[in-house]
């Protein structure tokens, strides 16, 4: 059996892309064999943008947001009445460690080198872009985090870099203790250039 679907195609990756790839995701959605988003957002922006936009399909939009301490140390990147807004709106938001950092990051700092895990994501992103990285890694901790289903079941995961969205994509979830289980099934938008220009 085969299935031809187009894939929107951005230039280059940034937040400029993010009203493209929600139209990109709405019109897959519409062929109606997918009930969850996974979108990453940081400050809630672009989770509440995807979350408004794709309300009329009814799926459940999951926000998974930046662990606290990620910027700041014992600071939220998500303040507390957005979080509160999302949830009111029936967004589910996870807030967790990134699956693809964690503790590692900190003895990289600490001792040098690399670990396997920031080995993975720096492949994905250099490969794939930051925005890919950033669908898988939100995903897993969704997954992680019981926000999603996971096993058979395909969601479409949204991230992007920095800020905003320029990649979406329908992946088969994994939990982290089963990471060689995720499968990325469909590219539904993603940026040509992997790095973001000057000036972007």
């Amino acid at each position: 059996m085969s299935e031809e679907r187009g894939i929107v195609y951005f230039e280059c990756p940034g937040s400029q892309n993010t009203e493209g790839v929600i139209r990109a995701v709405a019109k897959r959605l519409k062929a109606g064999d997918l009930s969850h988003v996974v979108v990453a957002s940081s400050t809630g922006a672009t989770g509440r943008r995807v979350a408004e936009a794709l309300a009329p399909l009814g799926v459940r939009v999951v926000v998974v947001t930046s662990q606290c301490g990620f910027e700041t140390e014992g600071a939220c990147e998500m303040d507390e009445e957005t979080e509160r807004a999302l949830v009111q709106g029936g967004i589910k938001v996870v807030r967790a460690s990134h699956v693809l950092s964690g503790v590692e990051r900190s003895f990289s700092r600490k001792l040098g080198g690399a670990s396997r895990v920031e080995a993975v994501a720096e492949t994905l992103r250099a490969l794939f872009g930051q925005g890919l990285k950033v669908c898988v890694e939100a995903t897993v901790m969704a997954a992680d985090s019981a926000a999603i289903p996971c096993g058979e079941a395909e969601v479409v995961a949204i991230g992007g870099c920095d800020t905003g969205a320029d990649t979406a994509c329908v992946v088969r979830p994994a939990h982290a203790n089963a990471f060689f289980a995720f499968e990325v099934r469909e590219m539904i938008a993603m940026p040509r250039e992997k790095r973001a220009r000057e000036g972007n």
